[in-house]
């Protein structure tokens, strides 16, 4: 008597609908979060180094970055502004979000009183929470040492 069966189970193949499901997930994300960040920052402002600045890891919900360009041009999300229609944006945002964040973005090489001009607007937007956008300092901004 023959007690044993011989079932040989076959092995099953490797899914791969959840796997591209995955992948496609992972590219919707990346390209998502590519559009977010280069709406975010324009490229052609380059802000002023300072031995405390700092890339901050967290963005609050709903910041608002202001650029100011060399040439004293004005940018929010990749649009152009002057003072006037900055300030009835401003003044429209803080009618609905009173504590509204606004980081501002100037070139090192814009002169001051554009960077003024602008958080002068901000303030009479009636936005108090205003931050300066930095970055660390590299090897070329680094004064020379002087010997001793």
């Amino acid at each position: 008597m023959n007690f044993r069966k011989q079932h040989s189970i076959e092995p099953s193949p490797m899914q791969l609908a959840p796997l591209v499901d995955v992948l496609f997930l992972l590219v919707i994300f990346f390209a998502v979060t590519f559009q977010y960040a280069k709406e975010e920052q324009v490229m052609d402002v380059s802000v002023p180094a300072a031995d405390e600045g700092k890339e901050k890891e967290t963005r609050n919900v709903g910041e608002i970055i202001i650029n100011i360009k060399k040439d004293g041009e004005i940018l929010v999300n990749g649009q152009k502004f002057n003072t006037d229609e900055l300030l009835v944006k401003l003044k429209n945002i803080v009618s609905l979000y009173k504590d509204q964040a606004v980081i501002l973005r100037g070139d090192e090489g814009t002169p001051y009183q554009n960077v003024i001009r602008v958080l002068d607007t901000c303030q009479k937007a009636g936005i108090w929470n205003i931050a300066f956008a930095t970055r660390k300092p590299d090897a070329a901004d680094q004064p020379a040492a002087t010997p001793k």
